[in-house]
Parts: C-alpha cells; structure tokens; sequence
C-alpha cells in the first residue's frame, strides 16, 4: 500500500536553549498536548553494504499519534504496518515513543532520502541519505583458468570487474608484486548507479614463463580487502631437442648409441630418425642404437621431434675413428710434351689424414696436398704416380695413377745382338711411343723394309702393353751380316727416333782358321813392302829433320811413367784429334821397344774385315795415321838405332 505524500510539516525540535528545569517540563506537559511534541532520535545520513542491515533512528516521546515514514518523498505505511515493503520494519518501544526504521538486506533500491514524520503534531525529522554500497561481482579473467601462449608472443590479459557501487578498482598482482603498466576503464550501467570495470594488462615474452600465475584484484568501498581471481601461464612451444651420442670418440666398427630427449607443450607426438638425409623407418621412439662406420662421420643422424605446434630437428655427426677413404678418385694423364700435367686426389679419415704423392719406385715426395702439378713434363716423367693417404695409428690406402707423355718415340734396344752363322737369325727393335708410331722402318745398306718380307728378310710388328716390338729376321745368316748396320727407326706425329744395332756371331767366333791365315799372310806381306818402300824415304826426312833440331836449343822429350825416351829428331806433325789419339796410342806401343811387331799387329787390325769389338779400343781405318805412326818409328830407328 502506498500513502500519498503528507502535507508539509514543520520540523519539530526539542529547544536546546531552555535551560534542563524547563525541559523537564516542557516534556511532562507535551504529552497532553500534541503541538509540542518533538523528536529526540532522527535518522542520519548513513552508508552501507548492499546485503546488509540497517536501522533508522525515530524517538517521539510522549507522542501516540500516527507516524510515517517517506523514502524519497513516498510514505512507506501507517504507524508500525509497512506491509508493503516486506524489508522494512518499524521496531522499538511504542510507549516510549520509539519509530526505528530496520531494513534488511538492504539494495540499491534503498539508496534514497528516509524521514521520520509525527503527523498530529505537524513536525518530521531531518532528512538522511541511505548511500548503498555494492561489492564488485567475482572479477573475471578471459581464458582463464589456464592463459595458453605460444612461446616468444608477448601476454595480454584482461580482467572484468562488473555491477560495482562504486566502480571497481583493478590491481594486477605476480609473486606478492603489483604489476604497472595496465590500462584500466569503466562503464555506467543503465541504472546509473553501478559501473563496469576492465582492466588489461601486457607483458612481453621476455617477462613471462611458464606456469606463473598472475591474480586479478577489484575492490571498492564495499570490499576494501576486494576480489581475487588467478590465472596460470602456460607457455606453448615446439620441441626443444637434445640429441647426445655415446660414447665419443669410437673406432669404426662399435656400437654407439643416440638418444634424443625433448621438452615439448603440447607434449610429443612423434619421433622421426634419418641418416644423411634419408629417413630410417625401421627406428621409433627416443632412443638409436648401431654399429658406426665411416659413414657416420660425413653423413649425421637426426632427430625429428613433433608436437601440435610444429618439429624441431637436431643432427649430430659422430666421432668415429677410421682409415682413409677416398673421397675424388683421382684419374690417369696423357699430356703432351712441355704440357703440365695436374692431378686430383681427395681422402677422407679421422683423425686428420696426410697425403703424400710419388713416382712409383721413388722414394721422393712430390706433393703433401690434394694436388699434384708436373710443370713442363718430358717423356721421362711418364709413369705411375701414387696419392698416399695416412691416418696416424689407424691406416694406410693409396690410389695409383698413369702419366703418359706424348711425344717423339723412344727406341731402347741392345745395340749389339747376337745370331749363328748358317742358322736363322734375329734383331729386335723395342719402341715406346706416345701416340703409338705412325711408320716403323728397318734399312740397311741400300735397303728399307718397314713389314712383310723381301728375300732373306722379313719384317714383323708385335704390341704390347709396355710398347712396340719389331723384329728382323734373317734366314741363312752370312759373314756379311755380321758387317752391316742395321738401322731401326720409328715415326709418330711428334717426331723420330734411330737405334743403330750390330749383329755378333754368337760365341765370339771372327771366321774360319783358313781364311784367318790367309788374311795374315797378305797383311803381313802388305806390312813389309810398304817398310822397305819408305824406308830411305822416311830415313832422309828423318835426317834432315834431326840436322834442323839439333841446331835448336830445345829438344822435345816425352815421359812415360819411370822411362824416359829422347825424341831429338822426331818433327810433330799437325794432326786431326782422331789420328792424336792413334798416335799417343802408338807412342805407348813404341815404348815396349817392339816397333815393328807392333806396326803389324796394328796393319792387320786395319786390314781385317772382321769387327773389333773384343778389343778395349776401336781402331778407326785413317792413312794419316799410318803415315804419322811410320814417321815416329822411322825417326826413332834414325835416332837411336833400330832394334828389332
């Protein structure tokens, strides 16, 4: 039930200036008349939480006349019946006069303007303002309980503090710390008491870990301790892997093992295993165990690791220990002549390897490197070359490869060569030839015969790994076989080469017994006559040139070792180098005090058809040397008288 508002009354007060006699009175005598009754309690202003009780102060004493009480203007009920108002009661003693105004649980609709009125006596009390105070709702963080954040994004979080009387004031608080830096705003609601309030706050990733929490705190007049509501971090990443291989280092050959350990959130999915990079399906989980070879050490194994958010991957090589392996074969030359000639030999090993090149069959070190470089090579640099490859107390490989030069051909062949005289006889020719020889010929005397056969001569070609071989062969040998120079000569499109080979009867014989007389005979028939045809010749010359030397003051004289002889009528005549030696020759001869023996020993060495390589020296056929051989013993006999 509503009452319409009472007329406007004056306010009645007890007079505070009479002096306690009069009061006394005026309170004895009020009851008995209604104009002078007064208020001895009135409300007052007072604040209050929403939800909470509260009392209004109204004291008339002496007055039982009808009271009401207004809220904003409206009567709330006659006297003690506020039965509109099922919150409101009126309570204390009626016959002391005693109108409390009780609410309970009071709202927002009770924040409003009370007075207590006495209506026969014409008097309300002082207006009071019920101010309502209403707490924040619980504060609200979105996404929590649990913030989820992609590792490395900064942390933005909002809290909600709604419905507030006053509005809310929002801390953010982390490990017993109020944290600044956030923005706050708030918003009137459409009863234009409450408010709204929102506060966000930031952190960037570098302040921020996994599993902190953070709590939001909204307070107001209404809960000065406020409202707490917390959110846990969690910080989302991709697998952070570790792979480890034990034990290192290890020789080739044992067994290691990989062991692949991840942090992940979201936790993991999958392990992938792969080898230089192919993928070993045949492993699973965290964990690789193998025997390790060479391989290992230039092809590492990895480990994928996956979860919802993406794969992390992580290779180790290992450690392993092991010979050499050859990483570039290196590959055979063929140059030509005056052109360098480069090789290339890679190794791999470990521990670190050191590579040495040679020649084959040499002791001597060309190059510690990958490289080899021949600057200007001949056809003597031809031939294998070796890249060597050591790993310190663990192995030894090499690699060999060929050099070929090309150039002129090379002719290596035994220049004197042996047949029997009636029998089937042979001169071989040995030819090396890079590019192979275009023309191979045989000539002797006036003839040339590069293949097939012409008489008793035939002509055959042989190849063979280490070169050319062409071979002449002569039926029925004859003495005048044994006579000839044989030319062997070989052509390829850098040039030529000649060999000059002898045949030799084998077994040393020079001829029959009968023809090795008959030659003697005449030789020595030759010797005399010619002795006794220059005898007075040379003795006059020889006189003439004694009488001249004698005139001189001089005397030529050679020495020989211990002996001694005076040559005081010997004229030297001027003479090639050839015929030098021959004579120097003959002067040793000469001292043997057998001049004429040795002139025809020496006159049939020169007349004989037989060749005369069992000698130590060869003597060349020279008629200058005769003639300077005769004049020395000539003048030697003419000197010191001939002693045959």
């Amino acid at each position: 039930m509503v009452f319409p508002p009472p007329p406007e009354l004056p306010s009645c007060t007890p007079p505070t200036h009479l002096p306690p006699p009069h009061r006394f009175l005026l309170l004895f005598v009020c009851p008995f008349f209604w104009w002078c009754a007064v208020f001895t309690q009135q409300p007052t202003d007072v604040v209050v939480v929403s939800g909470l009780p509260v009392t209004l102060p109204c004291s008339i004493p002496g007055y039982h006349g009808i009271v009401l009480w207004v809220k904003n203007g409206l009567a709330l009920g006659v006297n003690r019946d506020l039965s509109g108002y099922p919150r409101y009661t009126v309570v204390g003693d009626h016959d002391e006069g005693e109108y409390h105004l009780h609410i309970q649980r009071v709202d927002l609709s009770d924040d409003a303007l009370f007075e207590c009125q006495a209506i026969q006596a014409a008097i309300r009390s002082q207006s009071a303002r019920v101010t309502v105070l209403v707490p924040p709702d619980d504060p609200v963080i979105s996404g929590a309980p649990v913030v989820s954040l992609r590792a490395g994004d900064p942390l933005n979080l909002t809290c909600h503090a709604n419905n507030a009387k006053p509005a809310a004031s929002i801390i953010w608080i982390r490990d017993g710390e109020v944290l600044s830096g956030a923005t706050y705003s708030k918003t009137l609601l459409r009863d234009g008491r409450r408010e709204n309030s929102v506060s966000t706050l930031y952190l960037p990733a570098s302040s921020v870990e996994s599993g902190q929490r953070i709590t939001c705190r909204a307070s107001n007049k209404a809960v000065p301790g406020g409202k707490e509501t917390r959110v846990t971090i969690d910080i989302q990443h991709p697998p952070l892997v570790n792979l480890s291989v034990e034990p290192q280092p290890i020789m080739e050959g044992n067994m290691v093992k990989f062991h692949c350990s991840a942090k992940a959130n979201p936790p993991v999915t999958q392990y992938r295993w792969a080898k230089g990079g192919s993928i070993m399906k045949e492993v699973s989980g965290d964990s690789y165990e193998v025997m390790v070879d060479h391989s290992f050490f230039t092809e590492p194994v990895s480990c994928e690791v996956t979860n919802t958010l993406g794969s992390t991957n992580v290779s180790r090589n290992v450690d392993v220990y092991f010979g050499p392996h050859i990483a570039a074969e290196p590959q055979s030359l063929q140059v030509d002549q005056g052109s360098d000639a480069v090789f290339n030999c890679a190794w791999t090993g470990n521990p670190s390897l050191t590579i040495v090149w040679m020649k084959r069959g040499s002791g001597v070190v060309l190059s510690n490197g990958n490289m080899l470089t021949l600057r200007a090579v001949r056809q003597e640099d031809a031939g294998k070359y070796v890249c060597r490859a050591v790993v310190p107390r663990v192995g030894m490989g090499e690699k060999e490869v060929s050099l070929t030069v090309n150039g002129p051909p090379t002719i290596s062949s035994t220049q004197t060569q042996q047949a029997l005289q009636g029998e089937k006889g042979q001169i071989k020719c040995f030819i090396r030839s890079t590019p192979p020889p275009d023309r191979i010929a045989w000539s002797w005397k006036e003839t040339v015969l590069e293949s097939g056969t012409w008489g008793r001569y035939t002509v055959e070609t042989v190849s063979t790994e280490e070169g050319v071989i062409s071979t002449l062969t002569m039926n029925n040998i004859v003495p005048a076989d044994f006579q000839t120079i044989y030319n062997c000569t070989a052509w390829n499109s850098f040039g030529s080469d000649t060999e000059i080979i002898r045949l030799r009867e084998q077994g040393g014989r020079q001829g029959s017994p009968a023809l090795l007389s008959l030659h003697l005979a005449v030789i020595i028939g030759v010797a005399v006559g010619a002795f006794v045809a220059f005898i007075v010749l040379m003795g006059t010359l020889g006189a003439f040139c004694c009488t001249r030397a004698q005139r001189s003051k001089s005397s030529p004289c050679w020495h020989e070792g211990s002996a001694s002889v005076t040559m005081t009528c010997v004229c030297m005549p001027a003479f090639t180098d050839s015929a030098h030696y021959h004579y120097l020759l003959l002067l040793r001869l000469h001292l043997l005090h057998a001049p004429l023996l040795h002139l025809l020993l020496y006159i049939l060495l020169l007349s004989s058809p037989f060749p005369l390589q069992t000698l130590s020296y060869r003597l060349v056929k020279d008629p200058e040397l005769v003639l300077i051989s005769l004049r020395i013993m000539l003048s030697s006999y003419i000197c010191n008288g001939i002693n045959l």
